[in-house]
């Protein structure tokens, strides 16, 4: 694919802030859909990535796990977009805040509600991971304040912020975490997903899942 950046993910995983941003900035990737969990489903996958977790970014020498970092890069990466928020620009500090808190508040507590509540439900974990709902629902908070006033979280537009956290609230609705979700965070949900851009990635990501099962 020359020096076409490849994207290693599983459907409608974390790895979808990478396809959407990618789609959103117009970049090319190489999406390769891999089944679900690679680890025990690709175990050749461990040889790319140690780690076994998706997303995983290679561009050139660049090497790259975490799903809202890989966003950002590929909105930035041919130069800065109306995706990003340069140093300087209004809201760039709220910007860098709300990319982070993505994964590092909102996410979190979701994949360990998903690993207690629904993956290892069996192993007597499921009350730990219904704690684990509780306090997604109460990280939402910042989130709901923020968005009392504007459309968007910076800046008076769509930006990568909005990728982040917005697939935090898809993932909440996949797994049966909606109930805690606020009215408004689920319309905010619906103005992200209805996006022309949203709606490619999904596609892009569904058509590789299908792929593997062919």
């Amino acid at each position: 694919m020359g020096d076409i950046p490849t994207l290693y993910t599983c459907a409608s995983s974390r790895g979808l802030r990478a396809t959407w941003a990618a789609e959103e900035a117009g970049v090319d990737i190489d999406l390769k859909i891999l089944p679900f969990p690679p680890r025990f489903l690709a175990p050749e996958y461990m040889d790319i990535n140690p780690l076994g977790t998706v997303p995983l970014l290679i561009d050139g020498a660049a090497r790259m796990t975490e799903s809202c970092a890989i966003a950002h890069y590929l909105a930035t990466k041919n130069g800065m977009t109306e995706l990003a928020i340069a140093p300087g620009e209004p809201d760039y500090a709220e910007y860098c805040d709300y990319t982070y808190h993505a994964d590092a508040t909102i996410t979190f507590p979701q994949t360990v509600y998903m690993r207690f509540a629904i993956f290892e439900k069996d192993k007597g974990w499921a009350e730990a991971g219904q704690a684990y709902a509780k306090w997604f629902y109460k990280r939402l908070v910042k989130v709901e304040e923020r968005l009392k006033t504007r459309e968007f979280l910076c800046a008076d537009r769509f930006t990568v912020a909005d990728i982040c956290v917005g697939y935090a609230l898809i993932l909440a609705k996949n797994v049966g975490l909606d109930e805690g979700v606020p009215d408004s965070l689920k319309a905010y949900r619906e103005r992200l997903t209805s996006r022309d851009a949203y709606q490619r990635a999904f596609d892009r990501e569904e058509a590789g899942r299908k792929a593997l099962k062919a």
